[in-house]
């Protein structure tokens, strides 16, 4: 990382001046943060999202995060010696495999999160699906999609059924700041591993959030020769997953984010979570900084 020349204050106050019009017009409202890939991963990308989370929170804006927390589980199953599979971007989740993952969401990486939140200023609360009855869930019937008579079984992973946001907003309401787990329950109390772009998405319409904010380990939605198109509609998206443009892990991002855009939030942004304070940038300034996602 190279250190950013200082900034004249001339600019400095412009700077803050341009952000102060998208500070007035989201305060008050919700944005649902999917955290995820390297910016979960690097110390300084760490402090920096934890920082912009505060500060927006300080501003009067309502952030939830959810995480995942991929190569924190890998790395937990090499050390029991067990290999994650994938069907269809999911994760395969069988009764031990759904142990290691809710010690390591729940436990490890969530905790981390809350941590560095609150060091950073804020008052973080983790959450999985279980508290306050939050995300109820059942098993995720995946069907293939080139022969819809096969489906596969990937385990306990979880389909949402529904989501009570109650304690969420009686959390945003007091100040508090919170991280959510992408665990969910079933009717017998088992346990499910739900994909945590799917979690985020139906969080943020659950919420009627402003906007639902997917930070990822590109500059956003690439066509096939490699440039970032800033704006995509629902059209757009289906021609892109057709010709193989979206695909694998994107493919539940694109979902959720097109199923929240559908159902009342206002824009979702998949953007690059490499790039320091890329959230800050996204919502308080004019520039943009990775893909858009509108309904119409």
């Amino acid at each position: 990382m190279t250190d950013t020349p200082p900034i004249a204050p001339h600019a400095k106050a412009e700077i803050l001046a341009q952000a102060l019009p998208y500070i007035r017009k989201f305060h008050g409202k919700t944005m649902v943060i999917k955290y995820g890939g390297n910016a979960m991963t690097d110390p300084a990308l760490q402090a920096a999202f934890a920082e912009d989370v505060v500060l927006l929170k300080l501003v009067g804006i309502n952030p939830v995060v959810v995480h995942g927390g991929g190569p924190q589980i890998e790395a937990a199953l090499k050390r029991l010696g067990k290999k994650g599979e994938f069907i269809q971007g999911m994760r395969v989740t069988d009764a031990e495999t759904m142990e290691v993952v809710e010690w390591v969401l729940a436990g490890e990486v969530q905790q981390d999160i809350v941590g560095l939140i609150n060091q950073a200023g804020g008052k973080a609360v983790g959450l999985t699906g279980r508290d306050g009855g939050m995300i109820h869930a059942r098993k995720l019937r995946l069907i293939d999609p080139q022969d819809a008579s096969k489906e596969y079984d990937v385990g306990q992973v979880g389909d949402i059924v529904g989501i009570d946001p109650s304690l969420v907003k009686a959390l945003q309401d007091d100040q508090f700041i919170p991280v959510v787990s992408p665990i969910g329950f079933g009717e017998h109390n088992e346990s499910y591993n739900i994909n945590a772009d799917v979690v985020a998405a139906k969080l943020a319409t659950v919420l009627q959030a402003e906007k639902l904010l997917m930070l990822t380990n590109i500059p956003g939605v690439l066509d096939k020769q490699g440039q970032l198109l800033t704006e995509l509609t629902m059209k757009r998206i289906d021609e892109l997953v057709a010709d193989g443009t979206i695909s694998g892990g994107m493919l539940p991002k694109i979902a959720g984010a097109l199923d929240a855009a559908k159902s009342g939030v206002n824009a979702v942004h998949i953007i690059d979570g490499r790039v320091p304070h890329a959230m800050l940038l996204e919502i308080l300034t004019e520039q943009a900084y990775g893909t858009m996602i509108r309904s119409h």
